[in-house]
């Protein structure tokens, strides 16, 4: 009896094809695709190398790194423990969390999971190389050095990227679920939603059937390198992290937890999940880039919400369509976020025309990213709502630059400029990629603009006076 012989569809021939041609331009060694549709894992597959010393290839038992992917789970915890009545979402984190400094005492837990609390991050103290406790002997004597530090910001008036935020939402978890974060996470998420290959765990453990992580670098002890080296890359995640950076998944994992969500398995009813995916607001009652563990991605058709890790890993929900995407890589600086749309274009052509940031990129890469402004305004002419937003092109614009698309980061920010010329952040990060690209002079131009727009600018202020020695 001869085995059965699968053919691939036109559209899923179509589709490995652009999944092949992304990770031979972005060098990514090994890679997970899932596709949900309508509750059903519809697409598993798996690409390439998951260990390159052995020659081992990605299977689609093979675990990813997921990094900051865990916020979303740790938004589910949350929304968990406030529908049972244990935590109100508005409530100051003083009310449920002791020898707090006093500016952290109104911060509310809705701001921590939206990053707009304004405080120190924790982060800052870490080794740099491996984000290990190296320097402190323990938790305790770090969060009493965090705890000495000034806020960033005064809390709900700036967006900051901070994992002090998810250590203290760890916390909350941790008392009021009864039980440590992780056994929480298990019985509460992981065990309901069948995910049999999903842990807690960094590069100090060892898991079974783990893909080892890479990097590119362009600088080894010191010295720069004629041509960039891919390295495996290290990572320590301790405990008090691990609500924010500490999972590690498989794509198959990842759908069914997202199918498990969406049919009301982790949260009771559809206002708790409504709730985890609309973004909170600033003190001038603007939107946040945030919701709650997730960014929201709002379109004029087919919104979304997604989780991204390490510049390698990622995940978008389309509530309207029915539809998410689960993509893992084992590159950092892979940046599957970027062309997740386009893979659900192939489920639904629309989805990649309604979020700008898609558009713009897929036009660019046929009419070249000279042609940055011709190609908006065309894009812009076909459809007048067509409207990228300055923290989408911002952040588009500084993964190119970590990848060192400095050219085509430079055309990024400088649409910034154009599209926003009131932001003094856009002139900042416009001088802060030219001075990268080697052009001082006109980098000196955009930090004076950034610092005349805001005499606050004082990280702007610092760049000038160096460059003007």
């Amino acid at each position: 009896m001869t085995g059965a012989i699968f053919r691939l569809s036109a559209q899923e021939k179509q589709l490995e094809s652009f999944l092949k041609q992304e990770m031979k331009e972005r060098r990514i060694p090994g890679l997970q695709v899932a596709v949900v549709s309508k509750g059903k894992i519809v697409l598993l597959k798996s690409y390439g190398i998951g260990n390159l010393q052995d020659s081992i290839p990605v299977k689609n038992q093979s675990i990813f790194a997921i990094n900051s992917c865990t916020k979303a789970f740790t938004g589910v915890a949350i929304m968990q423990l406030a529908e049972e009545g244990k935590i109100d979402l508005n409530a100051p984190i003083s009310h449920y969390l002791d020898s707090l400094p006093v500016n952290w005492q109104p911060i509310k837990i809705k701001q921590l999971l939206t990053h707009v609390s304004g405080l120190p991050n924790l982060l800052n103290l870490l080794n740099p190389a491996t984000n290990g406790l190296t320097g402190f002997a323990n938790e305790e004597a770090l969060w009493a050095k965090v705890k000495t530090m000034p806020m960033e910001s005064k809390t709900g008036e700036q967006f900051s990227y901070n994992q002090t935020n998810y250590a203290l939402l760890g916390k909350l978890i941790d008392k009021f679920s009864g039980q440590p974060f992780d056994a929480f996470f298990r019985e509460r998420q992981f065990n309901v939603a069948k995910m049999k290959r999903t842990v807690f765990a960094d590069s100090r453990d060892v898991i079974p059937h783990m893909t080892q992580t890479y990097k590119y670098v362009s600088f080894i002890d010191g010295q720069r390198l004629k041509e960039d080296k891919l390295i495996n890359n290290y990572a320590e995640f301790p405990l008090f992290r691990r609500t924010a950076s500490g999972l590690n998944s498989t794509a198959e994992d990842l759908a069914n937890w997202i199918i498990a969500l969406q049919k009301g398995a982790l949260l009771k009813t559809r206002d708790a999940i409504n709730t985890l995916w609309t973004t909170g607001s600033y003190n001038n009652g603007k939107a946040t880039q945030w919701a709650l563990g997730w960014m929201a991605k709002p379109r004029q058709k087919h919104r979304a919400v997604i989780a991204t890790g390490g510049g390698r890993s990622a995940f978008f929900v389309y509530p309207d369509d029915d539809l998410a995407i689960v993509v893992l890589t084992n590159l950092a600086g892979a940046y599957p976020e970027d062309f997740i749309d386009e893979i659900a274009g192939f489920y639904h052509p629309e989805i990649p025309a309604y979020d700008p940031i898609s558009a713009l990129r897929m036009k660019l890469k046929g009419q070249g990213f000279e042609n940055t402004l011709l190609a908006y305004n065309e894009l812009k002419k076909k459809n007048t709502s067509f409207n990228p937003s300055e923290a989408d092109l911002n952040d588009w614009a500084y993964r190119m630059l970590s990848n060192k698309q400095m050219r085509e980061a430079v055309e990024i920010f400088k649409l910034i400029t154009l599209l926003y010329p009131d932001s003094w952040n856009a002139y900042d990060s416009y001088g802060e990629a030219l001075l990268k690209y080697g052009n001082k002079q006109e980098a000196i131009q955009m930090y004076r603009k950034s610092v005349e727009l805001n005499p606050n600018n004082n990280g702007g202020k610092k760049v000038l006076e160096r460059l003007l020695k």
